[in-house]
């Protein structure tokens, strides 16, 4: 049986989160011995991971420099100092993150001791990094689950480490190309696999419950992602407002947690929102709410390939979604709504859906005539690991 290891920051409630999760889950029992080392042994979906498999204890340098500052011990001052030259270095975060990597924290975490066959950075940054040199294993994979340049990841401090996998997959045919462009060199070992996402688990778990939050109101708009400048959340409040100065009655929820929560609610009081605009947290289970919902926006400025989009569809929600670098690699004009990448083309949009329920019933209906789910890809992920 080959020994795996699978590297991410956390599972907290993200898409690549949600996907390995997935891929975990449509994994045949019994094919691999896997281990899974978290930089932080925390998130929403740490109890979703299959109990045939290990979740490591997180090695002792590593929560020194990533898990709270009170574990840091003796690597403290090194810590801060090295956070606090990289923010002076760049305004770019995955910068900042290549930036202490190099000349701060690489240089204290020590290489594992456990040799394996397979490694999976599942996620690019210090994860690649990581795997790159802290990891033995005899074949190594990393997953960018973004558009690359769109998503601003750094060339420089990237390169090296590309340079050494064995595999890189990207989500969608325009991210691979992406990524072909950027590194022509590497263009025979870039692959394209798309997230795994099961229709029969997920219309299983839309049953689970009704949103106690969605009672009494006429119009429940939703918003699922990562509380992060990606995700276009301040455009979303922006557009509420102008939807509110229209005299529509709605109520928006977001589901999801992330370094901008108090940004945004400072936003939300801004803009005269608070009675409209509602951030509820993280959920394990956000199926019953897409499926609930009267309109699902993804107001992002850019992805890979959704993870949450994929979900919307398999359970035919009416969708509305803004206009980033490769929408079109998920969404055709048959299966929702495309809008500027402005907070008033997105109100534009809802105030269309919101008026015109046989505009949002086409939509919802050819959704609901499809298949979304890719449960049976789980078949080249193993070609892949395996080759």
């Amino acid at each position: 049986m080959k020994k795996v290891l699978i590297v991410m920051p956390t599972l907290y409630n993200g898409g690549a989160e949600k996907s390995l999760i997935n891929f975990l889950n449509e994994l045949p029992k019994n094919k691999y011995e896997i281990d899974i080392l978290l930089f932080k042994r925390k998130g929403l979906f740490l109890n979703q991971v299959p109990e045939e498999y290990t979740v490591l204890k997180t090695p002792r340098d590593v929560q020194r420099m990533y898990g709270t500052l009170s574990k840091s011990g003796l690597l403290l001052p090194w810590r801060v100092i090295g956070n606090a030259i990289s923010d002076i270095c760049t305004q770019n975060s995955r910068e900042k993150r290549g930036h202490r990597w190099k000349y701060f924290y690489g240089p204290v975490i020590r290489k594992i001791d456990k040799e394996y066959d397979i490694a999976l950075a599942y996620i690019s940054g210090e994860v690649l990094y990581y795997v790159d040199e802290k990891v033995r294993a005899k074949k190594k994979i990393v997953w960018i689950h973004n558009d690359y340049n769109s998503a601003g990841h750094p060339k420089k401090y990237d390169y090296d480490h590309l340079k050494n996998m064995d595999a890189i997959v990207s989500i969608s045919e325009s991210c691979v190309d992406i990524l072909k462009k950027e590194f022509p060199e590497f263009s025979e070992k870039i692959y394209m696999l798309e997230n795994i996402t099961s229709s029969k688990v997920l219309k299983h778990r839309a049953c689970e419950f009704d949103p106690l939050e969605f009672e009494n109101n006429d119009c429940n708009i939703l918003s699922i992602g990562r509380l992060h400048e990606q995700k276009g959340f301040d455009m979303a409040i922006e557009a509420a407002s102008i939807l509110k100065s229209k005299g529509i009655v709605f109520k928006w929820f977001i589901i999801g947690s992330g370094p901008l929560e108090e940004e945004l609610k400072k936003m939300i009081k801004k803009f005269h929102v608070e009675d409209c605009v509602l951030l509820i947290g993280a959920r394990s289970n956000p199926y019953p709410y897409i499926a609930k919902s009267t309109v699902f926006v993804q107001p992002s400025r850019y992805e890979g390939k959704s993870v949450v989009l994929d979900e919307a569809k398999i359970l035919a929600a009416a969708i509305i979604t803004t206009a980033y670098p490769t929408v079109g690699d998920q969404l055709n004009d048959k299966e929702g709504l495309i809008v500027p990448m402005t907070p008033q083309g997105i109100a534009d949009g809802l105030y269309t859906f919101i008026k015109d329920e046989g505009l949002r019933n086409e939509y919802t209906q050819f959704l609901a005539q499809h298949e979304y789910g890719n449960q049976e890809i789980i078949g080249q992920y193993i070609k892949l690991i395996d080759a």
